[in-house]
């Protein structure tokens, strides 16, 4: 562009200036109902897809297919997310800082790294999903469903990395309206696809993959459009594309912790999935049971982590801006605002299993094993909304490696091996207390490292 507005002082933007309280629900609402927006239509997708088969056996195959899918589309969010949240950190606090010429930097070196990861999801497209799924599965209609699905949405993937960088963008200068109406117009556009690619068209599952596409290429678009119309503290010019280190080492530096931190979470469903399939009797309906559960949870862990994302713009433009009792004032509110959302769902999960899981046609394994499942796991939520809340500081203070390890702890160094010594027991249902004994460690882990990060960054400004 070949000028650039004047970027508003510091001292007048909102996010220094607006009551606390206010701030965090007025920037934090528009993310949180495109959150949910965004978790209807995942389980709609599921929904959809439940009903390609009269029988419920192959109905829990091609459960269990999406199941095997979500690693894979975690990854993608797990990158995407990474580079944007690497980007929303740098961009706020240059912004808080008043620094324009690195804010842009900061958008034009996000474009650089999403091209470049959006290349290796096309190939792994092309070549990685049917090698993927012939190693996970042994049944014949989980393989070639899940390559189907999983080769589309990986084939296509620019819309889903376009479409997240954008939203972030929108994020770091308090634009939250603009992320909802381009969640929401995707999700929405994507919902009533489904039942149109899939049955009327006849496309099976392969229609729920196109219209999940379709719906993100069309938030993209949107997304694109806000930032170069309604932004104007960024400038998006070809010339900030060009990669610099002084731009990519910050975002990369707060941005690969977040993607570990996915990968962590696509790592651990693949060793779970390994760890159910040892259950030989009802390997099919417990894989299925384990995404499907990861399907709901995410009506309470996505509002959560949309909380959170206000929360990380809102604690690093202050922190630029050295604004202490603004920091802690947002950090004690969104703890208390999380353990809310998880306390809900704690109560939803437990009193109604049955009737969560009987939205997907399941058979008779499917809801002995899934019933008792949702019932333990949900245990762990309170403990997670206070692990997340805490993790959001992390990362806007440039501590995303204690994210990671905190990650690492729950996933990986906890919950892995605790359900692999459950298994041992011969008992399906045991397997699922490793979520709330992961959580306990996390939890600590997290209180501890919060601790550290205010006495060195926050309690000195």
């Amino acid at each position: 562009m070949s000028s650039t507005p004047h970027l508003p002082d510091p001292r007048e933007n909102k996010m220094g200036i607006m009551p606390v309280g206010k701030l965090l629900f007025t920037m934090a609402a528009p993310m949180i109902l495109s959150m949910l927006v965004q978790a209807l239509y995942n389980v709609v997708d599921t929904l959809y897809v439940s009903r390609i088969y009269e029988d419920a056996h192959q109905t829990d195959r091609l459960m269990a297919a999406m199941s095997l899918a979500f690693p894979i589309q975690n990854l993608q969010i797990g990158f995407s997310t990474g580079i944007g949240v690497g980007v929303n950190a740098l961009l706020s606090k240059s912004l808080g800082e008043g620094n324009r010429e690195r804010a842009n930097q900061a958008a034009g070196n996000g474009i650089f790294l999403t091209l470049i990861i959006t290349v290796l999801f096309m190939a792994f497209g092309l070549f990685g999903a049917r090698p993927y799924y012939s190693m996970m599965s042994d049944d014949q209609l989980i393989v070639d469903s899940g390559t189907t699905y999983t080769s589309i949405c990986c084939l296509l993937t620019l819309g889903v990395f376009v479409s997240i960088l954008c939203e972030r963008l929108l994020q770091a200068t308090g634009r939250t309206f603009y992320t909802m109406i381009t969640q929401g117009t995707g999700a929405i556009i994507n919902i009533i696809l489904d039942p149109v690619f899939i049955f009327m068209f006849d496309m099976g599952i392969a229609g729920a993959a196109v219209a999940t596409v379709v719906g993100q290429f069309c938030a993209a678009s949107l997304g694109i459009y806000f930032n170069l119309k309604k932004n104007p503290d960024v400038q998006l010019g070809i010339r900030y594309v060009r990669p610099r280190k002084e731009a990519i080492r910050p975002i990369l530096t707060v941005g690969i912790p977040s993607t570990i931190m996915v990968a962590i979470g696509s790592v651990m469903n693949l060793a779970m999935t390994a760890i159910l399939n040892t259950f030989q009797a009802v390997k099919v309906a417990a894989v299925g049971v384990f995404g499907t559960y990861f399907k709901l949870q995410s009506f309470f862990f996505m509002p959560l982590f949309g909380l959170n994302n206000a929360t990380i713009s809102i604690v690093a433009f202050n922190y630029g801006a050295r604004k202490k009792e603004r920091i802690t004032k947002t950090l004690k509110l969104a703890v208390v605002t999380a353990m809310g959302f998880m306390l809900a769902g704690l109560a939803v999960f437990m009193a109604l299993p049955d009737v969560l899981l009987g939205l997907f046609e399941p058979s008779e394994d499917f809801l002995a094993i899934g019933i008792p499942a949702l019932r333990i796991i949900c245990l762990h939520f309170p403990l997670a909304a206070i692990g997340i809340s805490l993790g959001a500081s992390f990362q806007a203070l440039g501590n995303g490696i204690y994210s990671t390890i905190v990650s690492l702890c729950r996933q990986m160094f906890a919950l892995i091996p605790a359900a692999w010594l459950l298994s041992l027991a011969g008992d399906v249902g045991l397997v699922w207390w490793s979520f709330p004994i992961a959580e306990v460690v996390s939890a600590a882990v997290s209180v501890f490292f919060f601790w550290r990060i205010y006495r060195q960054k926050i309690k000195p400004l």
